[in-house]
């Protein structure tokens, strides 16, 4: 269930990207586009405000959460770890440059494979030193923030690197394919985002794996998910205050620094629904659906996102920009809408997700091709 908020979350966040004239380069450079009003801009900043790094991070937690549990499966299965871990872990990346160049420049997928390697390995070590690997990575993530962010600040005009070039958008005019050829072109401003995080997707995987050592799903970890409620808590004005300060460098702070709290918090808050509500109910059969076709979800509500905005779809980006914020908010609603639907259709029928299954039987063939008899069960067919 986790898993579905986290996934729906980063719709949350992308389908603006989607709907920027100028797609992720404008978002760089002017996510307000120039002539709105100052009651749109402001709505725009707080439903951004909602969802801006937060479920990105909550995403980095769940794929720790379950690299963790798949390193137990192996330990009592007596397998090597982690083995044929990497091989899933290079199918993710496969993935994720199917999801970079045909669909969405804004991919996590190939930072996450690559993250999840590194991790695999730090997970053979002890707890405490898994704890401390944490703080220092958290550390250099946050050196690293304040160096940018000072930057930023010093040389505003830094900011114009990103700016989208004086010529019609591909987006707009550009076919399926120009587009495609557009992020290969791009490819180094594009994958820049993974590389700058990527000292907080290990220490956010840590901390996912930590959190389940740690008993957060269970009944017993009602105290430690206090903590980190009153952590999102005490998190949240200054998340909103950075996001509508509407600088680069309170955005830069607010996505890779304080949304990670925030979504500590969230988590914590979903947990402890679930325990005391259950999770049977309408939305938390349909979130549960979601996450077990977590991989396929977010692959379809990238496409549908593009379907919707971009020139080779239906062009809404540049033929319904001076409607941005209300067009924005209702294509959200539609695509998480139709993506539920999806799920919980697919799952009438199948056991795991389009995507994920044929995941599955690639990792399988690998693992018979190295002599390894692949091992089976409802945790491990998932991605993470």
């Amino acid at each position: 269930m986790i898993r579905g908020v986290a996934i729906i979350g980063t719709l949350a966040t992308n389908v603006w990207v989607f709907s920027h004239p100028w797609g992720l380069l404008g978002m760089l450079s002017a996510p307000v586009l120039p002539g709105e009003s100052s009651s749109a801009a402001a709505t725009q900043w707080a439903l951004m405000a909602l969802a801006q790094g937060k479920f990105l991070a909550l995403l980095s937690v769940t794929f720790g959460v379950g690299l963790e549990i798949q390193h137990r499966s192996a330990v009592r299965q007596q397998r090597r770890w982690p083995g044929r871990y990497l091989w899933r872990a290079t199918l993710l990346f496969l993935d994720g440059v199917i999801n970079y160049v045909l669909i969405a420049e804004f991919d996590v997928l190939m930072g996450y494979a690559v993250t999840a390697a590194i991790v695999s390995f730090v997970l053979l070590t002890r707890p405490r030193t898994q704890r401390v690997l944490i703080l220092a990575f958290g550390g250099i993530h946050l050196a690293v923030m304040t160096l940018i962010v000072l930057t930023v600040t010093a040389f505003p005009a830094t900011d114009a690197a990103v700016s989208p070039p004086e010529t019609e958008s591909p987006y707009a005019t550009g076919s399926f394919r120009d587009l495609a050829a557009f992020r290969v072109d791009n490819a180094v401003i594009f994958r820049a985002e993974p590389v700058l995080i990527g000292f907080l997707s290990i220490a956010m995987f840590l901390v996912g794996a930590a959190l389940l050592r740690a008993g957060v799903f269970s009944a017993e970890g009602a105290r430690l998910r206090r903590r980190l409620m009153i952590a999102g808590a005490v998190a949240v004005p200054v998340d909103v205050a950075l996001a509508m300060s509407a600088t680069s460098a309170g955005l830069l702070l607010e996505r890779y620094v304080v949304a990670p709290v925030v979504a500590l918090g969230i988590l914590g808050v979903v947990v402890e629904l679930c325990h005391r509500r259950g999770t049977h109910g309408w939305f938390g059969r349909r979130f549960t659906e979601i996450g077990r076709v977590a991989l396929s979800a977010y692959l379809l509500q990238n496409l549908l996102g593009g379907a919707l905005f971009y020139g080779w779809g239906l062009g809404l980006a540049h033929s319904m920009a001076a409607w941005r914020v209300p067009v924005t908010a209702a294509a959200f609603l539609a695509i998480t809408a139709v993506v539920a639907l999806a799920a919980h259709l697919w799952l009438r029928t199948f056991p795991v997700g389009p995507v994920e299954w044929l995941w599955r039987a690639a990792a399988d063939l690998g693992s018979r091709s190295r002599g390894n008899t692949p091992a089976r069960g409802p945790v491990d067919s998932l991605p993470s």
